[in-house]
């Protein structure tokens, strides 16, 4: 569908006579069809994001003040959703790919300033026993609060400390925690981590540890995979299962720590700049980390939303490198034993 606008002088688009907000582009003017087709989604959630950010994107201190909140939410959103700054995408809302690189930026810090708000664990009694009743409907796996695992999204070489950032496979990426809820909610996302840290490592550094080590989330624990330690918090599967218990503890690891891969798989899908199909992110890790935190942000938005987090279908996905890691039980005694008492009144 073609939309008819005129292209501006890009330094009056950016500061304007007066710095007066210019309007490029009129949301009432498409179909919810084409905003999907360009920007990921449809009208009613755009504008409850120009609610959400508008504030922040209109702060006079930024350099494209005179760039509406609205067109800055597009440009990004046409971003994070496309992995490109498509001339087609800049044309349609009247503004060069310099400005969309800037919106982007603006939009992205303004998101990631509400990640909190958004990522987090529930706090009171009520919707903590309601998360352990979803786990639970999954596959019978009771006391869950949540499922863990690390995912890579490449980024380009950085300047410095360059091997830091070289994972398993030699390419640069960032290690990301995340953590989700039976619906694929995001409770916890630490987007910041070096490409070349295992698993394991990360979370023994990560903020996540410390609350799980202080007590904040109590009564429950977490379901990771292998390379993760057993831990009094953090339930994993046994290596080698041998009676029935065991196979059945396993079974319903298995079935219940999926949720986290699909969600995985469904943010790659949505947000095509973290899934490596049009080329690693072209900024420095820190910068990066920042736009995949905004789009796990506009994921618990988009859930919040009705926008199924199973409704996108995962057409790409960048290739994860295979961690190697040894098959170790923990020595953690008390872990081994709320595992054991757990094989022995849930899957005996």
């Amino acid at each position: 569908m073609a939309v008819p606008i005129a292209i501006l002088d890009c330094d009056l688009l950016l500061y304007g006579r007066g710095h007066r907000m210019l309007d490029r582009f009129k949301l009432e003017d498409v179909t919810d069809e084409y905003l999907v087709s360009m920007y990921g989604f449809p009208r009613q959630f755009i504008y409850y994001l120009v609610d959400l950010l508008g504030a922040s994107l209109s702060r006079p201190t930024q350099r494209s003040r005179a760039i509406s909140p609205e067109t800055q939410i597009l440009a990004a959103l046409g971003f994070y959703t496309s992995g490109s700054f498509q001339t087609r995408m800049g044309d349609a809302i009247g503004i060069s790919q310099a400005s969309m690189s800037r919106c982007v930026a603006n939009v992205t810090e303004a998101l990631v300033e509400r990640a909190s708000q958004f990522i987090h664990f529930p706090e009171d009694e009520a919707s903590v026993q309601s998360l352990k009743d979803d786990f639970y409907g999954l596959a019978g796996m009771p006391g869950v609060l949540g499922v863990i695992d690390c995912t890579h999204v490449a980024i380009k070489a950085p300047n410095a400390e360059d091997l830091s950032y070289v994972n398993r496979k030699g390419l640069h990426s960032l290690n990301c925690l995340m953590v989700c809820d039976a619906r694929g909610a995001l409770l916890s996302a630490e987007t910041h981590w070096p490409g070349s840290l295992q698993d394991g490592t990360v979370l023994q550094q990560a903020a996540l540890n410390s609350q799980f080590e202080a007590g904040l989330h109590k009564d429950g624990w977490l379901l990771g995979d292998s390379s993760f330690f057993l831990r009094t918090w953090l339930m994993t599967p046994l290596h080698i299962p041998e009676t029935t218990a065991e196979y059945r503890y396993n079974m319903a690891h298995s079935a219940t720590h999926s949720v986290i891969e699909q969600t995985f798989r469904t943010i790659r899908s949505r947000f095509r700049c973290l899934d490596g199909s049009k080329g690693t992110l072209q900024y420095s890790p820190e910068k990066s980390s920042h736009i995949i935190l905004a789009c796990c942000v506009l994921h618990n938005i988009s859930l919040e939303h009705g926008l199924d987090v199973w409704s996108s279908p995962a057409t790409g996905q960048m290739e994860q490198p295979e961690e190697e890691y040894e098959q170790m039980e923990s020595l953690d005694s008390e872990a081994c034993r709320i595992r054991r008492e757990l094989l022995l009144s849930h899957f005996s």
